[in-house]
């Protein structure tokens, strides 16, 4: 991510408007990323100077591109380059090395005379003959320590892709303006699970309230801010926004401290603004049985069951499931199903455990690979058992019974 340094926004009507490239004001900056691209890739064995040289000279003639812009590209182009690294130290020890076998020369000239006898290049020669190598040898690995005078390895990032450089650019400077975010809250309706479980990754607090069936508010901050107004969780609402922007359905606003203390502005954003995330988007489900089960299911009801993919998130202090699928009757009654596949002895008995605290309050059915299953006791009663798939039938044998449902509850 790029740095406070990095960022750059305009203040306007209580909001904070991170710097963006666009298409119409922009569209000249692809040709300029890719010339970045290029400069990078051509660039093996240049150290990071010369290439941040090279990045500015790409943009001199440009009357639209701030400093801090050209530094953000630098930032984002070296984050996806591999450097060289000094980590055992030598090149301290060279340096001490080549000072002290200097030090008996000094003070060198360029040319010599009476009072100056030693010269520069003569004692450069002597000492890479000393040392049994070339000067240029010694040069290059004489401040290898020094970030600025990392050599390139290797450059993969972009996927050689001007518009890519530039998304990314726009993205970043999002991430920034949360640097200095207190809170944020998030209206999902689809992609919940996906972006809960991000949420949870970053390890921010969450507090959950349903709007609608199936749309939901997630507030989010973290432990400190229950006692003090806080910008201690903005990097990991920062760190968010990629993960976010490969989900569907979710619109954000986020309070923003200003350098000015005291006051706030706002940051809004949402899956239809047009920013791309470089993560790919989520899956929309979890496990081929899950697919196979809903694609043969279809949208149309069976015996008066309608299914919803993911139609309930259920919580309970910052402990927060969400089921595989809902099954809504015509007649009202509503029935959760989550089905686990692939899974280890402690997945699925932690699994059962959290069906335990929700069972109380709702009408959980669980689905289970028969394979090993029999190994694992304490499964609830009416627990399906499949094989390689979940049979239709078998579910609907179990929603139709009618003592089953209410032994649920």
């Amino acid at each position: 991510m790029l740095t406070r340094e990095h960022g750059i926004a305009e203040y306007k009507d209580g909001r904070i408007i991170p710097d963006r490239l666009t298409t119409g004001r922009h569209g000249h900056y692809r040709d300029y990323a890719q010339a970045m691209l290029e400069a990078y890739r051509q660039g093996r064995g240049n150290t990071r100077r010369n290439l941040h040289r090279q990045v500015a000279l790409i943009f001199i003639e440009e009357d639209d591109c701030p400093s801090r812009r050209i530094e953000a590209f630098c930032k984002l182009l070296d984050d996806a380059s591999t450097f060289s690294r000094d980590p055992k130290g030598e090149a301290a020890k060279l340096r001490r090395k080549v000072f002290r076998l200097s030090a008996p020369s000094h003070p060198l000239v360029q040319e010599a005379d009476r009072l100056f006898e030693h010269t520069e290049q003569q004692t450069k020669e002597r000492i890479a003959a000393e040392l049994g190598t070339d000067w240029g040898e010694i040069e290059d690995a004489l401040f290898a320590d020094v970030m600025e005078f990392h050599s390139l390895l290797s450059f993969p990032g972009y996927d050689e892709d001007a518009a890519a450089l530039l998304s990314r650019y726009n993205v970043a400077q999002v991430q920034v303006a949360l640097y200095w975010a207190t809170e944020m809250v998030i209206w999902a309706d689809q992609d919940f699970k996906t972006i809960l479980r991000y949420i949870k990754l970053a390890g921010l607090l969450h507090r959950i309230r349903r709007i609608r069936p199936g749309a939901y508010e997630i507030k989010l901050d973290g432990p400190a801010s229950l006692l003090r107004k806080t910008r201690r969780y903005g990097a990991a609402m920062a760190r968010l926004i990629p993960k976010l922007l490969a989900c569907h359905g979710w619109r954000m606003k986020a309070r923003v401290q200003t350098p000015r203390q005291g006051f706030e502005v706002s940051l809004a954003l949402s899956s239809e603004d047009g920013l791309s995330s470089p993560l790919s988007a989520p899956s929309e489900f979890d496990s081929g049985v899950e697919e196979a089960f809903a694609r043969k299911w279809g949208e149309q009801p069976r015996e008066g069951w309608r299914l919803i993919r993911e139609g309930e998130v259920l919580h309970k202090g910052q402990k927060v499931f969400v089921p595989d699928f809902v099954f809504e009757h015509e007649d009202g009654r509503r029935v959760i199903m989550e089905i686990v596949g692939f899974w280890t002895e402690g997945y699925l008995k932690e699994k059962v455990q959290t069906l335990r605290e929700f069972r109380e309050h709702h009408n959980i059915l669980l689905a289970v690979g028969e394979a090993g299953a029999e190994r694992i006791s304490g499964l609830p009663e009416g627990t399906i058992f499949y094989k390689s798939a979940l049979l239709i039938k078998d579910v609907l044998a179990r929603l139709t019974q009618e003592e089953t449902v209410k032994g649920m509850n």
